[in-house]
Order: C-alpha cells, then sequence, then structure tokens
C-alpha cells in the first residue's frame, strides 16, 4: 500500500458524499443489515478503517461500545468533528495496538480496498482476528474484480489498452502493482485468505448488487421505487450466482 498516495487522494476526495446518495447509500444499508442480524447489546466494536465515521458514529448513536480507528488524519479529524464523544484514534490495519481478544465485532472495510499485496491483506486480517474475542464476528469488505473489468475496462472503454499494457492477465483478472490505490479480488481469493487465517464463514454477500452501474437510474427514484429497490437487493444480495458482480463483496467470517 502507498500510504502517501492514500492520504493525498482522501484529503481531496469527499466520502461523505458518495455514501449519503442514495445509489452509495446502498452498501450502508446492507452492512448494517446484518451486522444489526448478529450484535449484541453490549458488544464491543472495533471499526478498522473508519474514514470519516459512517459506520462509527451511526453504531455510536445506537448505543454500542464503539472504537474507531482511521489511517488518514483529514478523515480522523472530520470523524471527531461530527461526533468528538466517540472514541477515535489514527492507527494501522496492519499493525494494531489492542491486546488480544479485545472486541465481539470487528469491522474491517476500507483497509482491505487499498491493500495492495496478498500478504498485507492476510495480514491485516490476522490483525483483526488476534482482537476479536473467540466467537466474535468480522465483517470484511472488498472491491471486486469484475466491477472494475466491466466499468473502468468496457464502460469507459480502457479494456485494449488495459490488455496491452498487461494490466489484466489472460482471465481478465487484474494484475496489482505496487502504486496502485485500490486491489480488487475474487471469490477464490477471498476464500484462501480465509483459508490461510483460519476463519469460518457465516455469509458472504453481493454488497450494492447491480447499484454502481444503474446509479443515475436510482438517484433520480421516488421514495417508494427506491425502498422497493432496496428490498429487492437485499432479497437477492446472498445468491451466489451473484457475488462478485457488484462493486463490493461482503464476508462475514468468526474465530472459533
Amino acid at each position: 500500500m502507498n500510504e502517501e498516495n492514500l492520504v493525498i487522494y482522501y484529503n481531496k476526495f469527499n466520502e461523505d458524499k458518495r455514501l449519503n446518495t442514495k445509489h452509495g447509500n446502498i452498501e450502508f444499508i446492507t452492512a448494517l443489515n446484518y451486522i444489526d442480524m448478529y450484535i449484541k447489546p453490549n458488544d464491543k466494536i472495533l471499526d478498522i478503517g473508519a474514514g470519516t465515521g459512517k459506520y462509527s458514529i451511526y453504531l455510536y448513536n445506537k448505543g454500542y461500545d464503539v472504537t474507531a480507528l482511521e489511517l488518514v488524519k483529514h478523515n480522523l479529524r472530520v470523524l471527531q468533528k461530527k461526533e468528538p464523544n466517540i472514541k477515535a484514534l489514527q492507527g494501522n490495519a496492519l499493525d494494531l495496538k489492542f491486546p488480544d481478544n479485545s472486541f465481539d465485532i470487528v469491522l474491517l472495510f476500507g483497509p482491505m480496498y487499498h491493500l495492495i499485496s496478498f500478504e498485507d491483506k492476510l495480514n491485516a486480517i490476522k490483525e483483526a482476528k488476534r482482537v476479536l474475542k473467540p466467537n466474535g464476528l468480522l465483517f470484511i469488505s472488498y472491491c471486486a474484480n469484475e466491477y472494475a473489468v466491466i466499468t473502468h475496462g468496457f464502460i469507459e472503454n480502457n479494456i485494449n489498452d488495459s490488455i496491452k499494457n498487461k494490466l489484466l492477465d489472460n482471465g481478465f483478472k487484474i494484475t496489482p502493482k505496487d502504486t496502485d490505490l485500490y486491489s480488487f479480488v475474487r471469490l477464490e481469493d477471498i476464500n484462501k485468505l480465509n483459508e490461510l487465517s483460519n476463519l469460518k464463514r457465516i455469509k458472504v454477500i453481493n454488497q450494492d448488487g447491480p447499484t454502481e452501474y444503474i446509479k443515475k437510474i436510482i438517484n433520480k427514484m421516488d421514495d417508494e421505487t427506491y425502498k422497493n429497490y432496496i428490498n429487492y437487493h437485499l432479497s437477492i444480495c446472498e445468491r451466489p450466482e451473484l457475488l462478485g458482480a457488484g462493486r463490493h463483496i461482503l464476508d462475514i467470517v468468526t474465530k472459533e
């Protein structure tokens, strides 16, 4: 992960604006739908890569014991300004400064978008597992390979150059470079990470479904249509034939 490039990017990118659109809110609604399924009243939550606090502040305001950890100082300042009373710390997903078995639920969302190497992803998961209590739940969100190929490659017409420049392998899997800002995976990569981390899957979910492909339509929906779209998405997001087709994959695993 190129930490300097990541800081520059998030100093300019308005993450709150994206997540507060109708289309951007789908991934948030979906994750909370599953967090709410499993969370218990006295659970302690760690949000690794909390960004500007979308998940942390929501869960804090629901009365949960939340610790937000964020690498980028700009994001951390925004989070603290929005909710000064929340426990918010600067830190790195690869080196968590918490004791073993400290949290009932760990959210590992943003870091997995930006950790490029398989080794860094594995180390981040192992660190999250270390601070997770036995039988606790780890929620991990990844960026999906096919979304990037379809959008950047075909919709934005970069596919020919991407192939010529060997940015894709023969199976159309993105070839990672150390200078990349985002990392993209397939389900077999996630399965391998779980196997090497000795984590047991509870559920795996297509976190935003077709949302990103039709976002202009979604953002213009009236409230009733939008509600029906959310219900539709939640009804299909666990279907195995759709995993990996959206922008994000949400994996829910446990430490036995």
